[in-house]
């Protein structure tokens, strides 16, 4: 996790849960997040079994231009990426994994940026299905940022941590068996290179450009 506003959320949620494997939506208290609200949104199940945001903070409107709450979530990625997060999504809210995806968004003049996204289960109603909790912050924010909407946006990295000490490798070849084989893990300040065998300190497990994280919690 490069960005402080993806630490901060990672770490209230993981506090939050406590025993748990997913918080309870009602649980989540804007207030203790304040530093991170810019960057957070929550997304809902629509009737056609794909996610919308039901909110949306003003960092996050400010990279497309426009609110985004009743817009779809799904439908942001490429067409060529979409088996891919639909295949991660089920491991977030089925199997309670978190999902770190690094993506270049691209304007409709070819500029580009880069942006760290997380993606975490919440319980709401009793199941995981219909809520995800999460964040999206540009890793170097361009000048034009805000002014030109990101219209295209492709995965450029994936990692799934499991926050208890499970293993879950057939969902992880599941997830790896749709990624691109041009996504690679990209590390802080330097070109995309295959992510080591340790990351945060703690053993990864690697299925093609996949890297498994087991626990989390200390």
């Amino acid at each position: 996790m490069q960005k402080q506003s993806t630490k901060a959320l990672y770490e209230y949620w993981n506090s939050l849960r406590g025993s748990r494997s997913a918080p309870d939506r009602r649980d989540l208290d804007p207030t203790k997040i304040r530093g991170a609200l810019a960057n957070t949104f929550i997304l809902e199940l629509n009737e056609h079994n794909e996610f919308d945001f039901r909110l949306a903070g003003s960092h996050i409107c400010s990279a497309y231009a426009r609110e985004l709450k009743g817009r779809s979530f799904t439908r942001l990625w490429h067409p060529r990426d979409r088996d891919a997060m639909e295949t991660l999504i089920r491991a977030v809210t089925e199997d309670h994994a978190v999902a770190l995806i690094t993506f270049t968004g691209m304007t409709a003049i070819h500029t580009r940026t880069t942006i760290e996204a997380i993606l975490l289960p919440v319980r709401h109603n009793g199941s995981t299905q219909t809520r995800l909790l999460g964040a999206m912050t540009a890793i170097d924010e361009p000048y034009w940022f805000g002014v030109q909407p990101i219209v295209e946006q492709r995965i450029s990295g994936l990692r799934l941590i499991w926050p208890d000490d499970h293993s879950n490798a057939e969902i992880a070849r599941d997830v790896a068996a749709n990624v691109q084989q041009d996504v690679v893990f990209a590390t802080a300040g330097g070109p995309p290179e295959p992510m080591s065998a340790t990351v945060y300190g703690r053993r990864a497990r690697r299925y093609a450009h996949l890297a498994v994280i087991d626990g989390g919690r200390q």
